[in-house]
Parts: structure tokens; sequence; C-alpha cells
């Protein structure tokens, strides 16, 4: 009778441990559906802040307008960490401003590269992401305009939805541009994983 129930437990342990292997392969699937190449676009706002530091006048233009970005990418989801590399395109728009009587217009875009990290809790995931951003910027004012481009650092946070091989994603970056206070954006966007 021991013989007997020593091994009816092992062959229940054996089906348990089949079903347990099973499902540990079914969620490392579910997984690696997320990694790969990868192909988005967000829509969203841009703001441009300067500060003119001209101590007879000075001056603060911080506006919005419409920005969006195109970006391709290819995602290594581990087991506990999603980690990718993206680069892009971002227009920022081209916000301008009447101040002190004159008419202001800054018309910026660039080239941007990222590293992202984050985790996924379900369908549901967070990010985090740093690198770089190569710009051209150019400056109106009353219809006389410089240019100016440059290299700077750029980062971001944001949250995403996974829908199978899309995913809808929201996110804040921040391009650290070198003669302004801030260049932000907030986007919303999809993004498809081959």
């Amino acid at each position: 009778m021991v013989r007997k129930f020593l091994s009816e437990k092992r062959q229940s342990g054996g089906a348990g441990a089949i079903l347990l292997v099973a499902a540990l392969l079914l969620l490392c699937a579910e997984s690696r559906a997320d990694s790969g190449i990868y192909i988005g676009g967000s829509v969203g706002t841009a703001g441009v802040e300067i500060d003119v530091n001209d101590p007879n006048n000075p001056v603060t233009f911080d506006e919005d307008d419409f920005a969006w970005k195109a970006f391709l990418g290819y995602n290594f989801d581990l087991i506990l960490l999603n980690v990718a590399i993206e680069g892009g395109y971002v227009d920022f728009g081209a916000p301008g401003a009447t101040i002190v009587g004159s008419d202001f217009k800054v018309d910026a875009d660039g080239l941007d590269a990222f590293v992202v990290l984050g985790f996924d809790l379900g369908p549901v995931g967070v990010f985090a992401k740093a690198g770089v951003i190569s710009w051209d910027a150019s400056v109106s004012i009353d219809g006389l305009s410089t240019s100016d481009d440059g290299t700077d650092p750029a980062y971001g946070i944001g949250a995403k939805i996974g829908l199978g091989s899309f995913a809808l994603r929201v996110e804040y970056e921040l391009f650290d541009i070198e003669d302004t206070e801030a260049v932000s954006m907030i986007s919303a966007g999809l993004v498809w994983t081959f």
C-alpha cells in the first residue's frame, strides 16, 4: 500500500512538473513576442523655452506647437528587464509668438538615438531612456533668421500597453539643447514589433 501511494505521488508530481514547465515555456514564448525589431510613430506637443539674457530687455520665449516623431528600434526582451536601442526622427514644429512687438519663431528637428530600459507588469510596461539628439534649428525674428545645429543629451520616461504585436505608448522627453532653457515633448503613439 505504501509502495502504491509513493508511486501515485511520483506520477502526479511528474504531471505537475510537466505542467509547470509547459506554463513557463508559454510565459517565455509570450515574453519573447515583444523582442525583436519594432517601428513606431507618435504625435504630441513640443515646448521650447529660451531666455534672452539682454540686461536692458530680458525676454523669455516659452511656446508650444504640434510635434511628431517616427522611430525604429530593437528590443532585447530579457527575463526581468526590457533593454532596447532606438533611433528616430523628431519634428518639434515651429512655435512662435509676438514678444515686445517682434515676431519670434523657432523651427527645430533632429535625429535621436536612445538606450531604453523598462519592465512589464502584465500588458502594462514602464520605461526610461537616455541618449543623444543631433538637432537643427532656425530662429526667426521679424523675418530675419539664423540657424544653428549641434548634438546634445536627451532623456525620457514613458508607459505602454501591449496589444499583441502592437503597443500604445505615451512618453515625456527632455532634450538638453544648448542655448535653451528647455526643449521637451509629450507624445502618444503606436509601436509595432515584428
